[in-house]
């Protein structure tokens, strides 16, 4: 039993952080909206799976170049205006996507170059949204925020597309425009959060203040493992970019079909984040989370090779569940074992890898998939992802041992330098 003057471990007790999730949620389920929407119109109009590998590709490219310097701003300044300065420019995207459909061009590159701005936004809001987090919470419930972090984002995942093929269905206007309003209404939420406090510690910039979060997750093997381990499962996996060759070519569905299947991963992920959330991972966690990455590449190859809507929407629903895990895993351990002063930028780096594994993957897929089919780079990504499973549990056996997912007492004091 804690203390009876214990800090809350109930992460929805403090009101700063209820203000951040629910502006977290808006910004996640505009960006599915729009996901779909983008998938959909540019598919309708240039109908190359090429194509679609590109538009994760154009959202990456930001955040691998400025990787250094994001995670370095989102420790220098003020994290809670970073934050709200992003999403204001996510909502100018939304706004100039809706001018864009307005126009009724031909052509897409002028997507591509929004898209590449909504990139650049979305680089500064990733690392200093996530480090701001745990500046909202005191440490005893930072592993429930966490939880609620994921589910929040899953619960978009579920709602947001299915949304977004609707919306598209009546009007690609009508997609953005709701997107744009979500985008606004957690700015809105983001300025009435309170004041919060972070590590400032000052060092002049050099290259080695600017390469602390790689110097950080290196020293870190188990960290190391599982940041990497995420970035080649879903990296290989990458079956979302070719939903809308899968939607209209293979199942033969209409906007509606492809919103339930973009639905499908975060149905199995919420579930799997709620039970998370009420009862952890308690031992054995290293095992468990290879299993689950094996399993992730199973369901990938189940979906790549069916024809029947009913299956594919339920080998989705499994790859959200199985995914689940390996993020909670990843998420907990960078949280508790990170300093705040270099939180930035282990986040920044985290979310580069998080990029690789879904933009790259994309990119992969539909390159794949516009040499081979789109059947045959599902299943080998599948097939890959497998292996991956079996190789990182030989190269990181500290990871694969791994028990409780605690911080190391070590943690809270180890240098960067």
């Amino acid at each position: 039993m804690p203390p009876p003057h214990a800090p809350s471990a109930n992460a929805l007790r403090y009101p700063a952080y209820v203000k951040y999730i629910v502006a977290l949620l808006c910004h996640s389920f505009a960006a599915q909206i729009m996901t779909v929407a983008i998938g959909w119109q540019v598919y309708d109009i240039t109908r190359d799976p090429w194509m679609l590998g590109l538009i994760g590709l154009s959202q990456f490219m930001p955040a691998l170049v400025l990787v250094l310097v994001t995670g370095l701003v989102a420790d220098r300044f003020n994290r809670r205006m970073i934050m709200g300065l992003c999403l204001s420019l996510e909502m100018l995207c939304g706004l100039a996507f809706l001018f864009f459909t307005l126009a009724h061009p031909g052509a897409v590159w002028p997507m591509f170059v929004i898209l590449a701005v909504l990139g650049l936004a979305r680089a500064f809001l990733a690392p200093a949204a996530d480090a701001l987090s745990p500046n909202l919470l005191p440490r005893e419930a930072i592993p429930h925020g966490i939880s609620l972090n994921s589910m929040s984002w899953q619960l978009a995942n579920i709602t947001g597309p299915v949304a977004g093929g609707l919306l598209y269905g009546i009007a690609g206007e009508a997609a953005y425009g709701t997107a744009a309003c979500l985008s606004a209404l957690a700015v809105v939420l983001v300025i009435a959060m309170r004041r919060t406090t972070q590590s400032n510690r000052v060092e002049e910039t050099t290259i080695h203040t600017l390469l602390a979060g790689f110097r950080f997750i290196k020293s870190e093997p188990v960290v190391l493992g599982a940041i990497s381990l995420d970035l080649f499962a879903v990296l290989l996996g990458g079956a979302t970019a070719l939903m809308p060759v899968y939607a209209r070519d293979i199942l033969q569905v209409n906007e509606l079909g492809l919103g339930l299947l973009r639905s499908a991963p975060g149905v199995g992920a919420v579930a799997m984040a709620l039970w998370l959330a009420k009862y952890g991972i308690k031992d054995h966690a290293g095992r468990i989370l290879f299993v689950c990455v094996a399993a992730f590449g199973v369901f990938t190859v189940v979906f790549g090779v069916s024809v029947w809507l009913p299956l594919s929407i339920f080998a989705l629903m499994m790859m959200g569940a199985f995914d689940m895990v390996s993020v909670y895993v990843r998420e907990t351990l960078m949280q508790l074992w990170t300093p705040d002063d270099v939180r930035g930028r282990v986040n920044a780096v985290n979310r580069v890898f998080i990029g690789a594994s879904n933009e790259l993957g994309e990119f992969r897929a539909g390159s794949v998939a516009a040499l081979l089919s789109a059947k045959t780079a599902v299943v080998m990504g599948g097939v890959g992802t497998m292996a991956v499973a079996v190789l990182w549990g030989r190269m990181f056996p500290g990871l694969r041992e791994a028990r409780k997912l605690e911080a190391r007492p070590s943690a809270r004091e180890t240098a960067t330098a």
